[in-house]
């Protein structure tokens, strides 16, 4: 039985393309993801916490 080393050689080729492709898939998307939960969100009106009140004491 003879090892056919060209049809390794593009099979290794190919597996290491498409590894690549997906990684650089996936970065995009975390990097849109994070953007997204990022800027996606209403921002919180700050209340005046007043001294005097004892209800606002920690």
């Amino acid at each position: 039985m003879d090892i056919n080393w060209n049809i390794i050689g593009v099979v290794a080729i190919l597996v290491i393309i498409l590894v690549v492709l997906t990684i650089r898939k996936n970065l995009k998307e975390k990097k849109k993801l994070e953007n997204l939960l990022n800027n996606d969100f209403k921002k919180t009106e700050k209340d005046d916490v007043n001294a005097e009140d004892s209800a606002n004491e920690k």
